[in-house]
């Protein structure tokens, strides 16, 4: 059983959704039929602003009814976070959408505080898992990729694939490689990271480094500082059986995460 995934690193135009719409879906077309899940980056249809009154867009707005339009144009999952405005708070969220109108939503547990996020957004509680076309799979929101223990595989977190959405600034670049490698090994899964490149509204720069880790940490997929969209196929069976042969699962420690 396989999976093909495809890291879509990209310039965003900064607090222009339907730009950003339009040079995604133009960019996407091509793959209609030939990927089963699409990464965006991290509020791909903005940049990481804080500017979140003027940028965010209510629940069920025009990128979700978007989403949904390209995840049955391409017969694939979408997934990327979005600034969301609902009952007065700001949240960002990511959003999963299937074919077929399936959705859910995740948003960000962990807030950057060093850019004011923690100020101007809510955070979101737990993380979760979907099974999609064979693979269960936990989506999070780059921050996130700093706190080991909330992404933890364990019985009530299990998953293959483990996937962060990012604006992750270039001056920590080294960081966001390293981490990534490490979510994979600690996890014995399948690791995704997909960053956004170029400068943003604040003139902070990106320089992307989207890649995807084997379940040994070894990299199966480097974008380095170009534009891409790349898709890489992944081995579920080659997953389970290192998982048999080497189940350092089994001798995890055993913990409680307490929700905020």
């Amino acid at each position: 059983m396989s999976l093909r995934v495809t890291l879509v690193q990209q310039p965003i135009a900064w607090g222009d959704p339907g730009e950003n719409r339009r040079r995604f879906e133009e960019l996407l077309a091509p793959l209609a039929g030939r990927t089963d899940l699409v990464i965006l980056p991290e509020t791909f249809t903005t940049g990481f602003t804080m500017e979140v009154q003027s940028a965010a867009e209510a629940a069920g707005g025009p990128t979700t009814a978007w989403l949904r339009g390209l995840a049955d144009r391409l017969d694939a999952a979408v997934t990327g976070s979005v600034v969301t405005a609902e009952e007065g708070r700001y949240y960002n969220r990511l959003m999963w959408v299937q074919p077929s109108g399936g959705l859910r939503h995740y948003d960000k547990r962990h807030l950057f505080r060093m850019a004011g996020e923690h100020d101007r957004f809510t955070p979101g509680r737990a993380a979760w898992t979907t099974e999609w076309r064979g693979f269960r799979v936990c989506p999070l929101i780059c921050y996130d990729l700093r706190f080991p223990v909330f992404s933890r595989r364990r019985e009530e977190l299990d998953y293959d694939l483990l996937l962060y959405v990012a604006n992750w600034p270039a001056a920590r670049a080294y960081a966001w490689r390293q981490l990534l490698i490490a979510r994979a090994i600690e996890n014995q899964a399948f690791v995704a990271g997909v960053n956004r490149i170029g400068q943003d509204g604040g003139g902070i720069e990106h320089r992307g480094d989207s890649q995807l880790c084997d379940f040994l940490g070894r990299p199966l997929a480097e974008l380095g500082a170009a534009p891409a969209a790349h898709t890489v196929e992944l081995d579920l069976q080659a997953l389970r059986a290192f998982r048999e042969r080497f189940p350092a699962h089994l001798d995890a420690d055993r913990f409680t995460l307490s929700a905020p």
